[in-house]
């Protein structure tokens, strides 16, 4: 009830929307393995509260890291299980901790946005590549199915999760690009397992959630620019 109370009418459609569409998709072809769908229900919860800048979407951004790790598992989807655990996880509490000490106006439901600097942005890009390549070998070497999917989807999630860290509303565009990577990657799987078709519609409703999220983000940034009023 508390969640509900936070968010806002237009926003308890999108949550409830996305929520019913995995829930249904999930009994729909009889799946009986639970942790998909608590895992995705977890995610939805988070971007919602990520949109809105709240430092609680990131807590529960480390829970839903742990749940797709150990999903991806199951599918030898080696990439996306040490991306998630190894960097995604570790990085969404460095950006919880972040949230927590960068409040806009002393309002810990909501962060500052921040803008990052050309030198920066230089940075990124370069860890990026950095990141990106070492996790090919390593992918490589472990036999990945789908690796280059698989190699794609680290350097946005990277991206994502760095973005997130440290502020900037460019974070949903990187995680708008991760969600596609990871619609055909989990579809892929679907062709061999239908199980697995939860997965491809709770990365379908991310999609929808973080265009959402950058939409308020840059909402966000101007009102704060301006000094406005919380949401």
């Amino acid at each position: 009830m508390k969640f509900l109370k936070h968010i806002s009418p237009a926003e308890r459609l999108i949550w409830g929307a996305s929520a019913a569409a995995i829930t249904v998709c999930f009994f729909a072809f009889g799946n009986t393995q639970y942790m998909y769908l608590v895992g995705s229900l977890i995610g939805t919860t988070a971007l919602i509260l990520v949109s809105k800048g709240n430092p609680a979407g990131q807590f529960l951004t480390i829970v839903f890291s742990v749940f797709y790790g150990i999903i991806s598992y199951s599918f030898r989807y080696y990439g996306e299980m040490i991306t998630y655990l190894g960097m995604s996880a570790p990085i969404a509490l460095w950006a919880f901790v972040s949230w927590l000490k960068h409040p806009f106006n002393g309002n810990k439901s909501e962060v500052a946005v921040n803008s990052l600097s050309r030198a920066e942005w230089a940075l990124f890009l370069l860890a990026s590549a950095a990141v990106t390549a070492a996790f090919y070998i390593i992918l490589k070497s472990l036999g990945t199915a789908n690796i280059f999917v698989s190699t794609v989807s680290v350097f946005t999630s990277f991206a994502a999760a760095y973005l997130t860290a440290r502020r900037s509303r460019f974070y949903a565009v990187g995680y708008g690009a991760n969600d596609i990577v990871l619609i055909i990657l989990w579809s892929m799987a679907s062709r061999e397992n239908r199980t697995y078709l939860p997965m491809v519609l709770c990365f379908a409703a991310f999609l929808v959630l973080d265009s959402y999220g950058f939409i308020q983000w840059s909402k966000m940034k101007k009102r704060q620019a301006a000094g406005g009023n919380y949401a």
